[in-house]
């Protein structure tokens, strides 16, 4: 193995550690960018909401380049335009140039897919493996990591400070990628369905605007409901155009295979309990002691709270492959959920502590580093190698529509338990979210059970999915195409 089939691990490691900086750079800074820029506090948010827009609308896009000979050039322009998008955010003298920054460090939320293509592509199959599990578990780590060193870097260098942290790792991934990954093996090249693209970008869109924005404009608004209901318009004439599409943004005829529809299913009902846990807990900690709760946590301090997950987490998933070995890859999966489901439970019945919250966030890494690790792989493990890029993608987009989601209803439940006039909501509002959340990840285990005893091998899953889709058109020839001597 030479040097550079060597650093390929550790620079997608690296890759996936500046986006998830990217990822949570924005949170800690939103009161500093209310007060240095003279904007309401919902005015700042929108440098969070559209990050995950756009990356939401470029994961699938540049997922299904990643199944092609685009991915490396895909690659680097992607991280080009993180990197200059920090720089943006970090030179901003106002809120819209903060927020056109924040917009194209979205861009690299959608290159996840990439990367993990780029493994299965690389590297012997149990290394692309643990390596596409530690990506997925990296993302979720380093996002908790980013939440305390954005908040140092804001109190000790100011609000640019963050943003130029977030530019100088990005271009430090730039700069390795440029260096060590390889141009992809397969010679396709893959033709974006530019149509699908649109009509799937602006049906995203419309439905994370209008789950973001609900807390703000009011649920009924006409505003909101106009919104949703574009978005659901949208994504169904999205759906019948797929279907009938040579060559889809996402093929939507791989949900049928359970691996990847349960994957994709708990990722969207864990992807809310996560921001439906962090809402909670981080609101929790930096409510006064006044409130009759709380511990009065800087922003800072309160970032620290989740560095147990990130500890756990990374942790669990580099036992992975004993943990399988010991407890079966059926049992994870399910093993996670109700691991996350405990944590909740724990916190929403203990928490007159800072310990009990360290304790809480660590066992939601254990659950976390399980889930994480395993959802991924089963995608991986049950589509043939020229989708695996484009269902990263759809992958992705499920689990920002999650994350969306989860906010917003912590916040839903947190605003409905607090009295009118009231500084602080109360302490109830706090334990329904944790309830609430352990719920879900109960039904995420129930759900899980359904899957497969062990993933198929790859050859396998590229005969079967040629022979079965053979009759379904284009996509279906393709797949025997590729087979053919």
């Amino acid at each position: 193995m030479t040097r550079r089939e060597k650093a390929l691990g550790p620079v997608l490691v690296l890759v996936t550690a500046s986006l998830a900086l990217i990822s949570s750079v924005g949170f800690p800074l939103l009161y500093t960018i209310s007060e240095e820029m003279h904007v309401t506090l919902s005015a700042a948010q929108w440098t969070l909401t559209v990050t995950i827009l756009v990356g939401a609308v470029t994961a699938p896009i540049l997922g299904r380049l990643g199944d092609g000979r685009q991915r490396r050039p895909a690659m680097i322009i992607g991280m080009l335009v993180v990197t200059l998008g920090g720089v943006v955010a970090a030179l901003a003298p106002s809120l819209a140039i903060i927020i056109v920054g924040r917009a194209m460090q979205g861009v690299g939320l959608g290159i996840m897919p990439l990367a993990m293509a780029a493994a299965r592509d690389h590297m012997p199959r149990e290394r692309a493996h643990s390596t596409i599990a530690l990506l997925s578990v990296s993302m979720v780590a380093g996002t908790a990591v980013g939440y305390p060193i954005s908040g140092l870097m804001e109190h000790v260098f100011g609000l640019a400070g963050a943003y130029w942290l977030s530019a100088i790792t990005s271009v430090l991934a730039l700069i390795c990628v440029v260096l060590v990954v390889p141009p992809s093996t397969t010679k396709a090249n893959v033709t974006l369905d530019v149509p699908g693209a649109l009509l799937l970008g602006a049906g995203l869109v419309s439905l994370l605007l209008g789950i973001g924005q609900a807390k703000a404009w009011g649920w009924n608004s006409p505003a909101i409901l106009a919104l949703l209901t574009g978005a659901a318009l949208l994504l169904t004439a999205w759906v019948f155009m797929e279907l009938r599409a040579s060559e889809p943004v996402v093929n939507l005829r791989l949900l049928r295979h359970p691996a990847v529809m349960t994957a994709n299913v708990c990722a969207m009902i864990l992807g809310v309990t996560m921001y439906m846990f962090f809402t909670a807990v981080l609101d929790f900690v930096q409510t006064p002691v006044a409130a009759g709760y709380g511990f009065a946590a800087t922003v800072t301090l309160a970032g620290l709270c989740v560095v147990p997950l990130s500890v756990t987490s990374v942790t669990v998933s580099r036992m992975l492959p004993w943990l399988t070995a010991h407890w079966g890859a059926r049992n994870l999966l399910p093993l996670g959920s109700l691991t996350i489901a405990a944590a909740g439970v724990f916190f929403a019945v203990a928490h007159d502590t800072v310990w009990q919250t360290l304790t809480m966030m660590a066992i939601t890494g254990v659950g976390l580093g399980l889930t994480a690790a395993v959802m991924p792989g089963l995608i991986v493990r049950s589509v043939p190698d020229h989708e695996t890029g484009s269902a990263l993608g759809f992958y992705q987009v499920v689990r920002f529509i999650g994350m969306a989601l989860g906010s917003a209803i912590a916040g839903l439940i947190i605003a409905g338990h607090t009295a009118t006039g009231a500084l602080w909501p109360e302490e109830s509002g706090y334990i329904l979210v944790l309830l609430a959340g352990a719920g879900l990840c109960v039904i995420a285990a129930v759900f899980a059970w359904a899957l497969p005893g062990t993933p198929v091998d790859q050859d396998v899953v590229d005969d079967d999915f040629a022979i079965e889709n053979a009759e379904l058109g284009p996509v279906g020839l393709v797949g025997l195409q590729d087979k053919a001597p």
